[in-house]
């Protein structure tokens, strides 16, 4: 497997079942020599009935690479707190440790 083959992954959180959206970029411990964590570009939430959520990019969100529970063949299983536990992030990113 490739680095590109991840940027085609989608990103679903086991702990709500929640499509999270594609791996934007991976952070790497140059020093240790190993993944620090995924990068996910988030999906904004969906409106809601009620007017609530939105359209469109969420942000960025950090994920460490301790909470990728599979990597399979077109998605990517992490287990981090329901999408309503985080709030989204702005370019910088949020992180999720």
């Amino acid at each position: 497997m490739h680095v590109s083959d991840l940027r085609s992954m989608d990103i679903i959180n086991i702990g709500d079942g929640s499509r999270l959206g594609p791996v934007l970029d991976l952070e790497l411990d140059l020093e240790q020599g190993c993944v620090r964590g995924l990068v996910v570009s988030m999906y904004a939430p969906k409106p809601s009935f009620w007017g609530g959520g939105g359209s469109g990019r969420g942000g960025d969100l950090f994920i460490s690479w301790d909470k990728v529970v599979k990597i399979g063949i077109d998605v990517i299983l992490v287990d981090i707190p329901s999408r309503y536990e985080y709030r989204y992030g702005d370019r910088h990113g949020d992180r999720y440790d």
